[in-house]
């Protein structure tokens, strides 16, 4: 059975608890991590997107193709970045 945990906030330091009724909907959801933000820094991260909570998006250029792309996370040398084209056919999504 689960029983809440106390968690730390990566973004304010606060502890919160991550209740036992939480942790079987994210079971029950297969959700493999635990939350990292406390209820009040997750509702200003989803207010900071705005209404229709559209997210940042970086310009990149696809490691695949080559084409302009603009993604969803601010991109790095070290990893390849994909068009969503060319990141559907890797991963047959």
């Amino acid at each position: 059975m689960y029983s809440d945990k106390t968690l730390v906030c990566k973004d304010c330091g606060q502890e919160f608890t991550f209740t036992a009724g939480e942790q079987e909907f994210y079971a029950e959801k297969g959700f493999t991590n635990e939350p990292q933000r406390c209820k009040a820094c997750r509702a200003n991260r989803k207010s900071e997107r705005g209404e229709g909570g559209a997210r940042q998006m970086f310009d990149a250029v696809c490691s695949e193709c080559g084409n302009p792309c603009k993604v969803p996370f601010e991109p790095h040398d070290d990893r390849p970045v994909y068009c969503s084209d060319c990141f559907r056919n890797k991963t047959g999504r």
